[in-house]
């Protein structure tokens, strides 16, 4: 199939012919009672949780695997990934009597590796990321002459991912949106290509995270663009960036697109969970996150609307960080740092201005004598809450601050309370994101520890490939390049965060 001539007539009659059913199966679309009540439509998931390796992506692997020559088929197939597209290209060609092999970054979760061997997958670890992991499997592509499986930029394999629009047409043609998740664009593009050549009124609209939303930026652009840095909390989806054949498609039929953050993706998590028990993994819940989002600011109601939950292949540590967040990203919840008196009986009198409502946490240590900086935590149930509590409390003179959006107070303040200095230090605060791997922490140590002094650290796990680290260095003006320096050669993302105001209030004496 030549890409570049490739039209919608074409993909519709590729996916069609494509032998995706051999291996996969045609997934429930299930109605989600509250969810349709809460958002006053009628709203469905297509459950690609529910297929034999937890994923959409057997679709698009098998379709590619299945088109093989003999000879091609005899020298088997190769393909990177950390996640959902290995054990689809491991299951696929079990089944069809082909060897794989799977080249997967050093630091994949055990879980991941061994559902790649049990679906009959060879497994190399290689590489310290996927870009490093990629390069390895098309080296020895070329030197064993197997065929290298993309994992979305291949008409094959978008054609295959279309099946999903074939399903949904046939299980509900009454759609009005269907939303779909973005992540190297493969699923995307196969839904939108499929949906505008049979019923081209039924919208099609992509979500992306906001920390990797690389069909965002390329439609910016007007081309594809390597993004500078990518969160890996929705890690199906975390792609730096996005197909070039997946941008052509996205480009001529997505109707629109929409990004959503973590809070918002745990919250959509939770709501799979709460309607038709589905535990999706964070990628695999963006599409519904999307679709609330959507629904209002565009003020829709009355429409049959779809999401698809595009995977479930989660790593169980997660639900940590999940459900601490969730309230926060369904926005019944809002954080505070509030100055009280350092007298008996103020935290009496903070619950009873606050009228009643639930104080879902509340962090404080003694500082001193006169007043005392809290971080608090209420539950709310309307969306003007928020602001009718902070005048509540600033006309009984208190000084209130929203740490709502505050990320580094939800990361890591939230549990750091009380960790001022004795006296004023001169230091640096700096957030790492550490790769998940062993001797990590070893090489931060030995890059910074031996060299300025560390006056405060916290790492707390939620089960991500990456860590998230903050940490805090003495550090002088005349020695400030040469750290600068040596974070360069740590070779982690790092930001500084100094100025950040959560940790003035609570951890740092400036």
């Amino acid at each position: 199939m030549n890409n570049n001539k490739l039209t919608g007539a074409d993909y519709l009659k590729a996916s069609l012919r494509s032998a995706v059913y051999d291996v996969a199966q045609v997934t429930p679309l299930e109605y989600m009672e509250k969810i349709s009540s809460r958002l006053k439509n009628q709203v469905f998931v297509k459950r690609e949780d529910r297929q034999l390796v937890h994923s959409f992506k057997i679709r698009g692997a098998q379709a590619m695997i299945a088109s093989l020559t003999p000879e091609e088929r005899q020298c088997g197939v190769i393909a990177a990934s950390a996640g959902n597209h290995a054990q689809g290209v491991a299951f696929s060609a079990t089944k069809l009597g082909i060897k794989s092999l799977i080249v997967m970054p050093l630091n994949t979760a055990d879980i991941k590796v061994e559902a790649v061997k049990g679906f009959g997958g060879e497994v190399l670890l290689y590489g310290a990321n996927f870009d490093e992991a990629k390069a390895k499997a098309m080296e020895l592509a070329k030197e064993q002459n197997r065929v290298f499986i993309p994992p979305f930029d291949h008409p094959l394999v978008i054609a295959g991912q279309g099946s999903i629009a074939m399903e949904l047409l046939q299980q509900n043609a009454k759609l009005d949106r269907i939303f779909v998740p973005v992540g190297g664009g493969g699923l995307a593009a196969g839904v939108a290509v499929l949906i505008k050549q049979i019923m081209p009124s039924i919208k099609v609209i992509a979500v992306e995270p906001e920390e990797s939303a690389c069909l965002k930026a390329a439609l910016v652009a007007g081309h594809p663009v390597d993004l500078e840095r990518v969160g890996l909390f929705a890690e199906g989806v975390a792609v730096k960036r996005i197909g070039d054949e997946t941008f052509r498609l996205c480009q001529q039929y997505i109707d629109d697109i929409i990004t959503v953050d973590s809070d918002e993706i745990c919250a959509a998590v939770k709501d799979l969970f709460d309607d038709v028990r589905a535990i999706a993994e964070p990628s695999g819940a963006v599409a519904l996150a999307g679709m609330k989002k959507y629904v209002e600011q565009h003020n829709i109601s009355g429409e049959n609307l779809a999401h698809i939950l595009s995977g479930a292949n989660l790593n169980f540590h997660n639900l940590r960080y999940i459900s601490e967040r969730c309230e926060l990203g369904e926005k019944r919840e809002v954080l505070l740092a509030v100055t009280i008196p350092e007298q008996k009986g103020s935290f009496l009198k903070f619950c009873q201005l606050l009228g009643g409502r639930a104080v879902t946490e509340f962090n404080y240590r003694y500082h001193d004598d006169k007043s005392a900086c809290v971080f608090v935590g209420v539950k709310i149930a309307k969306s003007n809450e928020k602001e009718e509590i902070m005048q509540e409390l600033t006309a009984a003179d208190y000084h209130v601050i929203d740490l709502t959006d505050d990320e580094m107070a939800k990361l890591h303040v939230r549990y750091m309370i009380g960790g001022k200095p004795c006296q004023p230090i001169e230091e640096q605060v700096y957030s790492f994101e550490f790769p998940e791997s062993q001797g990590a922490l070893l090489k931060f140590l030995q890059t910074l520890g031996t060299n300025w002094n560390i006056s405060m650290f916290h790492y707390r796990s939620h089960g991500n490939d990456y860590g998230r680290v903050l940490a805090a260095f003495e550090i002088d003006k005349a020695s400030h390049s040469t750290f600068t320096k040596h974070l360069t050669e740590l070779d982690y993302a790092f930001h500084n965060e100094t100025e950040n105001l959560s940790l003035k209030l609570f951890l740092t004496t400036k």
